[in-house]
């Protein structure tokens, strides 16, 4: 297939050197550059003193492909940042349908896919769609807020189903007790952001059964999809047959794969023209801040186009740093950390040393200079207590240095 013409341009221009890093190069200790990011990365080094290590957002610490830098100079050379199209950008579309179906099997066309302004607000435009006043939405717990507050944003119901933190294991069978005339909404996170699990095909399977035994529309939020680490891999709820595809919203985002978040780069498949119709007379009248950027559009294409090398050696790379991290944490006495299978986010265990996750995050960022996010309801639910979460997604050298911290802290504390 012909790339579309808005690829066109980047490609004559984008110039490779012999000084550009390949491969593992690109994740070497020396590409993080800690000026840079104390500058620029503003949800993580530059909203903390210099001396601390955040491990909090999952927003990578290393500079982006080179072709997706290049596609952007060369479009803001051109002088013209205007509107762009209120569907979004055709190449776009068109080389995100091809991604959904060539990466994640969907039966898909470009006129299925509603560019949005980062998988947030693809979420926030699902729920509103299916969720009408004290209607239910069933989440897992724990699960990133934003599912419960895309809920609460459409005035919904939020109905936790519980995860078992010491295993993972989704409690499936509880999940359909919970379902009752009210509910309308079954909301997934595959990969499980922050336990790191990557739902099998028998589960699948059977939230699938559960969702058309319900009559319950499946919001499944697959934005950690390409970060997936072998022998596991990632299948879209929506290829599980077409009563199953004909209710899911499948949503992607680029932030994690591409490094991609401040550009606020997602999409939505919907399963036909009828229900995408309806999905974007409710993003009309959400309004302008949920739509894409021109600028998110010229980046995606060039990563889906051009960068899956970069892509793939970063998950080689996140490898590497999970296995080392997994082994140091547990470890120290007291904390205990599942192996993630996907995502690049570690959920320990910290409920041993006596603290609340609030208070243990506290007591790290005051001794070891390291933050990390809390286990608290505000941030992924009443199951994440006693836990907190750390991203991965920064250099071995940093990474190594923050887990000598962690240790030393953790072990003057001591565990009950």
């Amino acid at each position: 297939m012909m790339a579309p013409p808005e690829c066109a341009l980047w490609r004559e221009k984008t110039v490779q050197t012999k000084e550009m890093p390949v491969g593992k190069g690109l994740f070497a200790d020396d590409q993080v550059d800690l000026e840079l990011l104390r500058k620029y990365a503003f949800w993580r080094w530059g909203a903390l003193p210099p001396d601390v290590i955040p491990l909090t957002a999952a927003d990578p610490d290393f500079p982006v492909a080179q072709e997706i830098r290049q596609a952007i100079k060369v479009h803001a050379e051109g002088g013209l940042l205007g509107y762009g199209p209120t569907e979004g950008i055709a190449g776009f579309r068109e080389i995100a349908a091809r991604t959904a179906a060539e990466r994640h099997g969907l039966s898909c066309t470009p006129d299925l896919i509603m560019p949005t302004g980062g998988a947030a607000a693809a979420m926030w435009i699902v729920a509103k769609y299916a969720l009408q006043p004290g209607d239910q939405a069933i989440i897992f717990d724990p699960v990133d807020l934003l599912f419960g507050l895309s809920v609460d944003a459409a005035g919904g119901r939020r109905v936790y189903s519980p995860v078992d933190r010491g295993t993972g294991a989704f409690d499936l069978e509880g999940m359909r007790a919970l379902i009752t005339p009210r509910t309308r909404l079954l909301c997934l996170c595959n990969p499980h952001n922050p336990l790191g699990r990557v739902l099998t095909r028998d589960e699948l399977t059977t939230i699938a059964q559960i969702a058309v035994e319900h009559d319950l529309l499946i919001m499944s939020d697959e934005v950690w999809s390409d970060i997936v680490y072998k022998p596991n891999s990632h299948i879209s709820i929506a290829t599980l047959g077409p009563e199953v595809a004909a209710r899911t919203v499948s949503i992607y985002g680029l932030s994690k794969t591409f490094a991609l978040a401040g550009l606020r780069v997602g999409f939505l498949v919907a399963p036909d023209r009828a229900m995408f119709r309806r999905l974007d007379a409710v993003a009309r009248v959400l309004g302008a801040g949920f739509g894409i950027t021109t600028l998110g559009q010229v980046a995606g294409m060039a990563a889906y186009e051009d960068c899956w090398y970069w892509a793939e050696a970063f998950l080689d790379h996140l490898r590497e740093v999970r296995d080392v991290a997994v082994q140091r944490l547990n470890g120290i006495p007291g904390v205990r950390c599942l192996t993630p299978e996907g995502t690049y986010v570690l959920f320990p265990d910290v409920s041993r040393f006596g603290k609340g996750s609030a208070e243990m995050t506290d007591y790290l960022l005051r001794e070891a200079r390291v933050m990390t996010v809390p286990g608290t309801v505000e941030w992924f639910g009443p199951g994440a207590a006693g836990h907190i979460r750390l991203c991965f997604s920064t250099s071995m050298a940093i990474m190594r240095e923050a887990l000598d911290r962690l240790e030393d802290a953790l072990s003057r504390l001591g565990s009950r």
